[in-house]
């Protein structure tokens, strides 16, 4: 079960860290590429704004984006703002997510997403989580996977895990993590099983596509190419 009162909490921590960490850049610094291939850390931050928005777009019953063209436009719109703009505007769109939130609902419902995705309202928090804390790494400004809150982690491998169950292109693969856990994704492609281990946060960076996976062990079978996300 969700706890999406939670999350909501754990959102805005996480919101409150990145916002300070930002706030220590200049203006120049914005404008420098992020570790995502195409943006700048500007383009992050629009990012981050601009989810928020969506995400109160499903909240309250709307489409998430007007369409990828519009959401992309939007994004590339605000990337060349000043680091004072784009905080600010982080940081409203993230209290305008909260108090959308806090408005009672029927939690249990579902909500669509981008492209036809469908999940349960009471999980929305916990995606607006792993796009502030997975983006803060993505800023490049010192914040790192393994700094990630050890319940997040967790949880967000589970996610990912569950994301590529089934997946045409993913063989039976096993991951374990050093404290014994394990999960089973994949299981589309023909093949044997693969077993993968690894730290948690090396893990997760591989599942997320935010490592190659070289720090994993593999004890079986090859390392799955991944599918973007």
């Amino acid at each position: 079960m969700m706890d999406h009162a939670h999350d909501l909490v754990s959102v805005h921590g996480a919101t409150e860290r990145l916002l300070r960490a930002a706030s220590a850049l200049d203006n120049a610094a914005v404008t420098k590429e992020s570790r995502l291939p195409g943006w700048t850390r500007g383009h992050v931050l629009a990012h981050l704004a601009r989810n928020a928005d969506a995400l109160v777009n499903v909240l309250e019953g709307r489409p998430m984006y007007v369409s990828a063209a519009a959401r992309d436009a939007d994004i590339e719109r605000d990337a060349p703002r000043p680091l004072d703009v784009q905080l600010a505007d982080v940081r409203e769109s993230a209290a305008r997510f909260q108090e959308a939130g806090a408005v009672p609902a029927d939690w249990s419902r579902t909500v669509e997403l981008r492209n036809g995705v469908t999940d349960r309202a009471d999980r929305l928090p916990f995606r607006r989580w792993i796009e502030v804390e997975l983006h803060h790494v993505d800023l490049g400004i010192g914040y790192e996977l393994e700094d990630l809150p050890v319940d997040f982690t967790e949880r967000e491998i589970d996610f990912l895990a569950a994301r590529f169950e089934g997946h045409r292109d993913v063989p039976t693969t096993r991951l374990t993590t050093p404290d014994g856990r394990t999960r089973t994704t994949g299981g589309g492609a023909p093949g044997d099983p693969v077993a993968v281990g690894g730290p948690a946060a090396e893990l997760l960076g591989w599942l997320a596509g935010r490592r190659d996976g070289s720090a994993l062990t593999v004890t079986s079978g090859t390392l799955p190419a991944l599918p973007p996300l």
